[in-house]
């Protein structure tokens, strides 16, 4: 048995709790289970508070598959395992003494758990090829209002998980608003694969030249240039650039970045070309970009400062040299969803807790105004029950419970898990 299900059962008292005794034969009353211990190293739970026969015991709970693990983790070397009042298993296979020779109380919690309780928790996680996910079939049983909550709870996750993320980029970028507002950007405008190497452009160049530029060439050089696309000379545009990138190069010292980026399996309008020749468009016509996008009060004035098209050379080509079809090509109310979910609503809510002014109620009806995104993951959950939501909160949320419950077996920290227990 998984040691993780033996600490949802103390957790949550999934066992007959009433008549549990220890080894001993010693009554146990649980006054409380004790606090999880979910980031430290130490006990499992910590300051529980438990009666064993006539005597009150304040302190720590550890759990076990077998009680021989206490010796397996050397747990009878720690001193941080000297308070443990009680231990928790599956099998008592060997008596655990502290250092003062006297044992460590033993429930073995098997012993009080209901064989239908068993039997959800095997079916739960017997992999089937199948199976979407482990509560696939009890997923369109679920109660529509627990999984509004359950998804509620998930999006505040992934967008405090986010706020982790842009903290750490804030303070590599000496706490500069507009600067991280840009490096967010640049990211979104490489979609997923090129992710990395557009971050690693913004972070590349000098960001109070494009906060003053106001010609498109121009940022469009030193974005191109940075990401070594011109290094080749393919037409006339393409040798205009790579003229004025090497005399930028020269003035604010850059040097291209290592990664390449990449056009393998990309829609010719998600080339990267397109997308920098978009993110230059948009900071030759914004300057103080998130000094405007964090005073935002109506979801379609977002569109209107993020809406942007190419420079013509774009507009017939989507790689340079290479002549295509008349096409404007200008940021989507798509795309432009994508950005705020992914980098200024997050930006927002860091910036919000900043300065003790939360944006967080305001995130949630923006969002709530958006539609769902759309993948193959999302596609799947909404197979499997027909009420679960119909905006962008809602998607993020789900893809939320994909990637940290559902891909990695977390059912037990899962409200939707727990229900099928």
């Amino acid at each position: 048995m998984k040691e993780d299900f033996i600490h949802y059962l103390w957790k949550f008292k999934k066992f007959d709790f009433l008549k549990a005794k220890t080894t001993a034969g010693d009554e146990i009353y649980i006054r409380s289970s004790g606090m999880h211990n979910t980031q430290k190293a130490g006990p499992d739970f910590f300051n529980a508070q438990l009666d064993i026969g006539t005597q009150h015991w304040a302190g720590n709970v550890e759990v076990h598959q077998k009680s021989s693990d206490w010796f397996a983790h050397n747990h009878h070397t720690d001193s941080a395992y000297d308070n443990v009042i009680l231990h928790v298993v599956w099998e008592h296979d060997v008596e655990v003494y502290r250092n003062n020779n006297t044992p460590i109380p033993t429930l073995v919690i098997a012993n009080y758990i209901d064989d239908k309780l068993l039997e959800n928790y095997h079916q739960l996680f017997t992999k089937k090829e199948t199976k979407f996910i482990n509560c696939a079939s009890y997923f369109p049983n679920f109660n529509s209002l627990k999984i509004d909550f359950w998804l509620t709870k998930l999006y505040a996750e992934r967008l405090e998980n986010k706020a982790v993320y842009i903290e750490k980029l804030l303070a590599e970028n000496n706490f500069h608003w507009e600067q991280t507002l840009f490096c967010m950007l640049a990211k979104y405008f490489g979609l997923k694969q090129n992710a990395t190497p557009f971050i690693a452009i913004a972070q590349s160049v000098p960001f109070a030249m494009l906060q003053k530029e106001t010609q498109a060439e121009k940022i469009e050089a030193l974005l191109f240039g940075q990401a070594g696309l011109l290094e080749e000379t393919k037409d006339d545009y393409q040798k205009k650039l790579q003229r004025e990138y090497q005399f930028l190069k020269t003035k604010f010292k850059c040097s291209p970045i290592a990664e390449p980026v990449h056009f393998f399996r990309l829609r010719p309008l998600n080339f990267p070309t397109v997308r920098l020749a978009q993110l230059a468009s948009l900071y030759t016509k914004q300057k103080n970009l998130f000094s405007q996008l964090i005073q935002v009060d109506k979801l379609e004035d977002f569109y209107q400062v993020l809406s942007v098209k190419t420079s013509p050379y774009w507009e017939t080509h989507y790689n340079f040299g290479k002549t295509s079809k008349f096409f404007i090509k200008k940021t989507s109310k798509k795309f432009i969803n994508l950005l705020l979910i992914n980098a200024v609503f997050p930006l927002q809510f860091v910036y919000g807790r900043a300065i003790g002014k939360p944006f967080d109620e305001k995130i949630f009806e923006f969002l709530k105004q958006l539609p769902p995104e759309n993948n193959h993951i999302l596609t799947q959950y909404h197979k499997l029950h027909n009420n679960l939501g119909n905006s962008a909160m809602h998607s993020q949320a789900l893809l939320q419970m994909y990637t940290e419950y559902c891909t990695k077996n977390k059912c037990l920290l899962c409200t939707l898990g727990n229900q099928v227990l």
